[in-house]
């Protein structure tokens, strides 16, 4: 794959992987699979392809479409096989209507914010000309592709082919794809927002109704390079994932206050960036999941644990979340970086009116790493007057002035292992000096910025304010020593044994998720509950995950991993000289 598909300093995911050494966190982490379950290159798909005479090739927004017929072709050429190859993409309904149907959900000249749409992906395709698409007899395949190809009116196997979002952005970032129904690539940011709120959400639902009719799943982000295995063996791995533990693979972006943390600490990463600011632990919108075999790799995105095995993931919160992982973990590197900027997420009622969401962003700031200078900003001084802190905001906002944000918002000192606790409606920031696990429910892009130092974005552009909606929000109730009362969790100690204790990090009442601590010198037994834990190692070297199936996995300081309610029984094995200390989140009962 050349460049020109791709904007970016990272490295594609390799063919072959090694893991790092113990105690190094690793960036790929593997799903073991069967020998042989994992295949790669055309002429291995082409050889599958062949067995059928009728191909339904459907797949995810981002894939490269005519580069993946082009390789089919040469092999089948070589071949001599005759293929009629008929472009779905032919049967949109066109731009402008397709423009019109999508427009209510694009919040207008809203630089961010849309509402996520009610469309289905069925409804952007003109049924008169799928209705004409015809098999051709004398071919020896008939290959339907293109995104949406299985809602043809024809019989065939069906081929899926998934791109992981990181590279779908990627690729969006370099011009080299489009939306759906679009001709052409725009600007990236409104790119993304169209992605989010309409073409993701209509892609996910198809394919969540596909999912148990694919016949081969295909991995299309190394373009010249497909990756796949049989829809049978992919159900089996899902299976197989949703009784044991999973990791999804993380992926990193920098940002205007980005920090160092992860640049010095993560070896596997392209140090040819500024910095990092983002660590997508576990925002499963946009992970995925790898299944290994002997090294080689195939991703497909998280979605498809939750759609297949929700109710073994989720356990007794299936009924109330359905196929959306509730929990998000992620870091924010501010260490020899810069503040976050003052910030506000909006109210469960406002997020559900104004963007479509099912639940709010709840978050926590749990403090992994720490310097001396290290901070966190929340709720509001006592004698707060908000009258006058919006007119400063608004000031600074016209005239470019500097605002004294510790006049108005609280600041305290942070240190490794803290817990602050920011429910919707409450004024915060992460100082410099933090590498911060930010414990949170799943929704990650609604914040209302009301101030970001005065500095510029990456791409030397302010970065848009949200003043309106940010004070819409703002609980000023949250003041004083109500915050330090309420929003810094201190630690109980609530069962113990020879050689390990575990403590309750209590979490705020508006917060449908809870935090324990389990510290431990040799090994813990953990029962699930029949809930689905959410762990990271947040001191210690490395540890073993035994399962009570049998499976064991080693899992290294700082990386995030989850345990599913089915699992029941887990072992965690200390594998490190000191006290190992892991942070487990749950939906509460």
């Amino acid at each position: 794959m050349t460049t020109e598909y791709r904007k970016t300093t990272q490295q594609l995911l390799p063919e072959k992987i090694t893991p790092t050494p113990e105690g190094a966190y690793d960036v790929y982490p593997g799903f073991k699979v069967e020998e042989g379950t994992i295949k790669a290159g055309y002429p291995n798909l082409a050889k599958s392809i062949s067995r059928h005479k009728v191909v339904l090739l459907d797949g995810y927004a981002g894939v490269l479409w005519e580069e993946l017929r082009k390789g089919l072709s040469s092999t089948f050429e070589a071949q001599k096989l005759h293929i009629s190859w008929i472009n779905f993409r032919e049967t949109f309904k066109p731009e402008q209507e397709i423009d019109v149907l999508v427009e209510p959900f694009l919040g207008g000249e809203d630089p961010i914010f849309g509402t996520r749409t009610t469309l289905t992906l069925q409804e952007l395709f003109d049924t008169k000309k799928i209705d004409n698409i015809h098999i051709d007899p004398k071919a020896d395949i008939n290959i339907i592709y293109g995104t949406g190809a299985s809602l043809a009116q024809q019989e065939g196997s069906l081929y899926y082919v998934d791109l992981p979002k990181n590279e779908l952005q990627f690729r969006m970032r370099a011009g080299a794809i489009t939306n759906l129904g679009k001709s052409s690539s725009f600007a990236a940011k409104a790119m993304y927002k169209r992605f989010y709120f309409v073409d993701w959400i209509l892609l996910n639902k198809h394919k969540q109704t596909v999912l148990a009719q694919i016949d081969t799943f295909i991995d299309d982000q190394r373009a010249g390079t497909p990756v796949f295995m049989d829809g049978d063996k992919l159900r089996e791995g899902l299976s197989s994932m949703s009784r044991n533990f999973f990791r999804v693979r993380p992926w990193f972006e920098p940002g205007a206050w980005g920090g160092q943390w992860i640049r010095e600490n993560i070896s596997q990463l392209s140090a040819d960036v500024p910095n990092y600011a983002w660590s997508f632990e576990l925002i499963v919108p946009e992970n995925g999941l790898l299944f290994e075999d002997k090294g080689r790799m195939l991703e497909c995105s998280f979605d498809l644990l939750m759609f297949q095995e929700y109710k073994n993931v989720l356990g007794h919160a299936a009924d109330r979340f359905g196929v959306e992982f509730p929990i998000r973990f992620d870091f924010l590197d501010t260490v020899d970086g810069g503040n976050l900027s003052v910030q506000v997420h909006p109210k469960e009622a406002f997020i559900k009116s104004e963007f479509g969401e099912n639940f709010t962003q709840d978050e926590c700031y749990y403090i992994l790493e720490a310097t001396d200078e290290a901070g966190v900003y929340l709720g509001f001084q006592n004698e707060i007057k908000q009258e006058d802190f919006r007119n400063e905001l608004e000031e600074s906002f016209t005239h470019k002035t500097e605002v004294d944000i510790e006049k108005h918002v609280n600041k305290f000192p942070a240190q490794k292992h803290d817990l602050f606790l920011i429910p919707s409606g409450t004024i915060h920031s992460a100082g410099k000096g933090n590498l911060v696990l930010e414990i949170s429910a799943t929704p990650y892009i609604f914040t209302f910025k009301l101030y970001d130092w005065l500095r510029l974005d990456l791409d030397g552009k302010p970065r848009p304010l949200n003043l309106e909606r940010g004070f819409l929000n703002l609980d000023f109730s949250r003041k004083g020593p109500v915050v330090t009362q309420k929003h810094i969790s201190k630690p109980k100690l609530i069962e113990a044994g020879d050689d390990w204790k575990t403590f309750h990090l209590p979490t705020h009442e508006e917060h449908f998720y809870d935090v324990h601590r389990l510290e431990f010198e040799t090994r813990i037994k953990v029962s699930t509950k029949n809930q689905c834990h959410v762990l990271s190692l947040v001191e210690g070297t490395s540890l073993l995950l035994i399962t009570d199936s049998g499976l064991e996995q080693r899992f290294n300081y700082a990386e995030t991993f989850v345990v599913p309610a089915a699992c029941q029984q887990y072992t965690l094995v200390n594998e490190g000289p000191g006290t190992c200390k892991v942070v487990k989140a749950f939906v509460k009962s």
